[in-house]
């Protein structure tokens, strides 16, 4: 496993209980060295399992030498965005580097970092067949979407469907004996573009339903609707439609990012992606929405934004995991501070946390502090939270999702 981090972690840990000999190739010394001694950084990966791994002959690495005793090498590394919302697939083309500079005659390599269609065919492939090996004859090649939903109790690796697309169909037989030990059911896409594609309609799908609740909950309570109940009204209907929810923004490796890739291809072409380029303009301005509602709530009472004390409770991107990549609750303290709040926080998950360099202070009661803090904004339900004593006790408290519909003592989205 190239990668050891939400996604090549996991996967090791299911090929290592399959019984496969597994290593993992990691560039930073700290996580190696920490893997090495039983302990994880990995949320979903207790240090118990990471015992087991080692049981099963587990070790990890710096070294891209170990590339060259694999049978199959899958590469899961990051793909964020530049600076200018284009892919930076440097830490791909990176691990591509190593894996061809060790690769070997009768090895499997797959892509599971999400990127735009064409990038398998295209990036990886000529690199790979530079030093003369060719794909589907001398070695297979493939794209297999990650699907890994930190924190998500009910799906994970073993029973979640695993889509793969290989360059020929040996390459797409090989990389389906891999999943096989360790996936429940494997799908066969035609090629890895359509394999790539998989993955990006789904977090677009994703992305267009979040927006269109977002913009809605920026509209219904001027027009005294209560969304939320609509929700659950519109989701008793059997067929035709799934249910989204608002809430201050979207964060993550997935939402804010994958789209980007999409309409990034598609604009190569001359074409504007509109519906993801509106989508992200809107779920963008949730945060900056959260403010203002905050604004006119304190307003409400008499009280100013400026030095005002504003508690946040959950500062990650979604509940129960530690990640705080893209959280919205960056921009939400942002513009709380530009309006002159003191803004503090409380997330039993994250120890610590800054925003542009500056330490945001961190409560250890929630429920004591909830009570003389001016508002409290609730922006991640974690299971530590007591989401109804907190709307007891909380003196003003604005529910950006929706967990304390009907109380009287708090304020929805």
């Amino acid at each position: 496993m190239v990668g050891l981090g939400y996604v090549g972690l996991p996967l090791a840990r299911g090929a290592a209980r399959a019984g496969l000999r597994v290593a993992g190739l990691d560039l930073s010394r700290p996580v190696v060295d920490g893997l090495n001694a039983g302990r994880s950084h990995v949320d979903d990966i207790s240090d118990a399992d990471v015992a087991a791994m080692l049981d099963h002959g587990f070790r990890a690495t710096t070294e891209a030498s170990v590339i060259a005793s694999a049978k199959a090498v899958v590469i899961c590394v990051p793909t964020p965005l530049t600076e200018h919302g284009a892919p930076d697939l440097s830490a791909v083309n990176s691990a591509v580097a190593m894996v061809a500079d060790h690769l070997r005659a009768g090895t499997l390599v797959v892509l599971e970092s999400t990127t735009y269609p064409g990038t398998t065919d295209d990036v990886v492939r000529p690199a790979l067949e530079a030093g003369g090996l060719r794909v589907g004859i001398d070695f297979h090649l493939a794209f297999s979407p990650e699907r890994i939903d930190p924190g998500n109790p009910d799906f994970g690796l073993e029973n979640t469907p695993k889509v793969i697309g290989g360059c020929t169909p040996d390459c797409t037989k090989s990389a389906r004996r891999l999943y096989e030990h360790f996936v429940g059911e494997v799908v066969e896409a035609k090629s890895p573009r359509e394999a790539e594609m998989a993955k990006l309609l789904e977090n677009t799908y994703r992305h267009v339903n979040i927006a269109l609740v977002n913009e809605m909950a920026m509209f219904c309570r001027e027009i005294d609707v209560d969304l939320w109940d609509a929700i659950r009204c519109a989701s008793t209907k059997p067929f035709g439609f799934a249910p989204f929810y608002p809430g201050p923004g979207v964060g993550g490796h997935c939402i804010p990012i994958d789209p980007n890739y999409l309409s990034y291809k598609v604009r190569s072409l001359g074409i504007p992606f509109r519906f993801v380029e509106l989508a992200q303009e809107i779920n963008q301005r949730m945060p900056v929405h959260v403010v203002q509602r905050s604004v006119d709530l304190l307003n409400g009472r008499g009280k100013a934004m400026n030095g005002s004390r504003v508690l946040l409770l959950g500062v990650t991107y979604k509940p129960d995991i530690s990640d705080q990549r893209e959280t919205p609750a960056t921009a939400l303290v942002l513009g709380l501070r530009r309006r002159g709040a003191d803004v503090r926080y409380y997330d039993p998950r994250v120890a610590t946390w800054g925003v542009a360099g500056t330490p945001v202070e961190r409560v250890t009661d929630y429920l004591a502090d909830a009570e003389t803090a001016d508002l409290t904004i609730l922006l991640q339900p974690h299971s530590d939270i007591d989401v109804i004593k907190l709307a007891d006790r909380a003196d003003l408290l604005f529910d950006t999702r929706g967990k304390t519909l009907g109380h009287p003592r708090a304020v929805q989205l």
